[in-house]
């Protein structure tokens, strides 16, 4: 089997994705996300990726939490809409640091479960996977997880293993907008 890196944003992404893959690859999870805020948001959902991660027997690797970087590669878009200019350059900033950890621990593929995501669009972030797989010459697994019943099973699996729940992407940017959607319904 291939060694595989996966990198994983939170719990319910994790499990969906990790279903659709854990018997084709070697998986190992890794958890960058510098763009979550606040700091406990981060812990909440790293801490049940780990839960999870650990029934399911995979190794879990942690990334640095630079929320500087993130602020700094994200400037100028702070006003920017979910799904707007600011969710690719997240996104590359992201999935760099994947690749860039995947080439240098010898994985032979990587992958993100970004694509569950119901608002993230696979024709968005598989092409910057591709693009930075080339860079590395290290193959990129281009999918759209949330297809064939995905994200309901994902949500499936959350629900019966009780993880915890985000209800925002994840940047101080996109909880802002939630919170405004919230308080008009």
């Amino acid at each position: 089997m291939k060694k595989f890196l996966l990198h994983v944003c939170c719990p319910t992404c994790s499990t969906g994705t990790i279903a659709q893959l854990n018997d084709k690859f070697d998986l190992t999870c890794y958890f960058y996300n510098p763009n979550i805020h606040p700091e406990e948001e981060y812990n909440a959902r790293l801490a049940d990726t780990e839960k999870y991660c650990n029934k399911m027997d995979i190794k879990l690797i942690e990334g640095p939490y630079d929320k500087d970087a993130w602020f700094t590669a994200i400037k100028g878009l702070e006003n920017e809409p979910e799904g707007g200019l600011r969710c690719p350059k997240c996104f590359y900033m992201r999935l760099a640091n994947v690749v860039e950890y995947a080439a240098k621990n010898k994985f032979e593929i990587f992958g993100t479960t970004l694509t569950i995501g119901r608002n993230k669009k696979a024709e968005i972030i598989n092409p910057i996977g591709v693009l930075l797989a080339k860079k590395y010459n290290i193959e990129f697994y281009e999918a759209d997880f949330k297809k064939k019943g995905g994200q309901q099973k994902a949500d499936e699996i959350s629900k019966h293993e009780h993880l915890y729940r985000q209800n925002y992407c994840g940047c101080i940017f996109s909880k802002r907008e939630s919170e405004a959607k919230r308080k008009n319904i």
